[in-house]
């Protein structure tokens, strides 16, 4: 049976050369920044701004549940003063009933020492009680 070799195996490889530092001075002046400050890091440039994306849209939320539960307690109060003015102007329209009625008139005007025109008042005194 033929064997079967695959290739590459068993031929030698030359070591590769170490890579060449690129001349970070194009002009000729030596940079002002160290190696490791003039790379940018994008990584971590990219987990900044997703960082201040995330606190962004996080105050947007916060920001519109607070004003929306700032709503809910206002509309909790109006409502409350609606209730109280109901009942008040239930209370004032049978006042309004009451007080337009003749008979509770004339009542009421008596109490207060009035009479009809052409009636004669008697004030009596002495009895028990006064």
């Amino acid at each position: 049976m033929p064997s079967v070799v695959s290739p590459g195996v068993g031929r030698r490889v030359a070591p590769r050369a170490a890579p060449r530092a690129r001349s970070r001075a194009r002009s000729g002046a030596a940079s002002p920044f160290p190696a490791a400050v003039a790379r940018l890091r994008w990584e971590q440039l990219g987990r900044l701004a997703m960082l201040a994306v995330m606190v962004a849209l996080a105050y947007l939320y916060l920001s519109a549940g607070v004003r929306m539960f700032s709503t809910w307690r206002q509309a909790r109060h109006d409502q409350a003063t609606v209730h109280v003015m109901e009942a008040e102007h239930r209370r004032l329209v049978s006042q309004h009933e009451l007080l337009s009625n003749p008979e509770t008139v004339e009542g009421e005007a008596r109490r207060m020492g009035m009479a009809r025109g052409g009636e004669r008042q008697y004030v009596l005194s002495g009895l028990p009680g006064d």
